[in-house]
């Protein structure tokens, strides 16, 4: 990761007899985005916080970052439903889409309810969104095929979970709606058996081909 530039010139002008002392401090600040160079394409972990965003009430945060988090969850799943290897994983991955679009949905009609004409509020920043990213190649889980698929599925889609656990414990102690903190409980109890089925899944298939 880059360390922003920091340059400062600094100018003075030598006193003359009807100014006694002037200085001209002239301030440069170049800002260079630091690029955590994650392989990925979903570009969700690349997205940059929503202008503003810190003022933010919390409850738009958490429905405008989940429903990016959902999102990027539902493109991998569709893919999965197409070339996934085992049969188990296609019927997962169309539960995914059916349940994160039924979630996507509800927030959104949250968000129209509470927080009409609110400026976006993406928060990379909550607790387990940017970690839930990391790794994420959308571009090269296209290649695979087969088992290998399966494999890098199962190595995206399983931190991608636990980081919509985390932000949901988040959610749990910060939120004021209990709608939110209703759906961040679902989230949690679904997501945490799916993860363990995903685990066993994973130590089950280790040797396909």
């Amino acid at each position: 990761m880059k360390k922003n530039n920091v340059i400062i010139a600094i100018s003075a002008i030598a006193p003359t007899k009807s100014i006694t002392a002037l200085m001209t401090f002239t301030l440069v600040v170049l800002l260079g985005m630091a690029g955590c160079k994650d392989s990925g394409t979903s570009g969700n972990h690349h997205r940059q916080p929503s202008f503003g965003v810190a003022g933010a009430p919390y409850d738009l945060q958490f429905i405008d970052t989940m429903v990016v988090h959902h999102q990027g969850a539902i493109d991998m799943a569709k893919m999965a439903e197409s070339k996934a290897l085992q049969a188990e994983l296609k019927g997962f991955a169309k539960k995914i889409v059916v349940d994160q679009e039924r979630e996507i949905d509800q927030m959104r009609q949250w968000r129209a309810q509470w927080y009409a004409k609110k400026p976006k509020a993406e928060n990379m920043e909550l607790p387990g969104m940017r970690d839930s990213m990391k790794g994420m190649d959308m571009a090269h889980m296209k290649t695979m095929k087969g088992a290998d698929f399966d494999r890098m599925f199962l190595d995206m889609m399983i931190p991608h979970h636990l980081g919509a656990v985390t932000m949901a414990k988040d959610a749990m102690s910060k939120s004021e709606h209990p709608e939110i903190k209703t759906l961040a409980q679902q989230i949690i109890d679904a997501q945490q058996k799916e993860i363990e089925m995903m685990n066993k899944w994973k130590a089950e298939w280790s040797g396909a081909k």
